[in-house]
């Protein structure tokens, strides 16, 4: 199982988690290249309620998914860094931006979604899952 340690760029918010991730995701929304300033985000999805925060309290940004649904990002108060989110259309899971782990080499994205708004100078692999939007339920 990969070692789900990390924290913010200042070092006042760390995490861990012992769960084992749900899937692993590259995300290429309109939102996520906001919130990166990038072209995607990378995540690393775990069960609600595994991911233990230590440190500063998360700050929170209230965005509205493409369902239309609330999405809350959470990020260190003092140096701004986007630590996980929690969207209501997915309640049951908790999308942790594996930037942030202490250890990112592991991680490899086990799909792309939101690849309609990808950029075109980015390339996806055709190796993995590649979805439109957001993959079909039970994906």
């Amino acid at each position: 199982m990969p070692n789900i340690v990390g924290g913010c760029l200042c070092g006042s918010v760390r995490y861990e988690s012992e769960a084992e991730p749900v899937l692993s995701a590259a995300c290429h929304c309109r939102h996520c290249q906001k919130q990166t300033s990038s072209a995607f985000s990378i995540f690393v999805v775990l069960p609600k309620g595994s991911l233990r925060i230590e440190g500063e309290a998360l700050a929170a940004f209230e965005d509205v998914g493409e369902s239309g649904l609330p999405v809350f990002r959470k990020f260190c108060p003092k140096c701004g860094s986007a630590i996980v989110s929690e969207a209501v259309a997915t309640p049951e899971l908790e999308w942790l931006n594996a930037g942030t782990l202490d250890d990112p080499s592991w991680f490899r994205p086990q799909m792309n979604i939101w690849c309609d708004s990808a950029q075109p100078w980015v390339s996806i692999d055709d190796a993995i899952a590649a979805y439109a939007g957001n993959p079909p339920q039970g994906d």
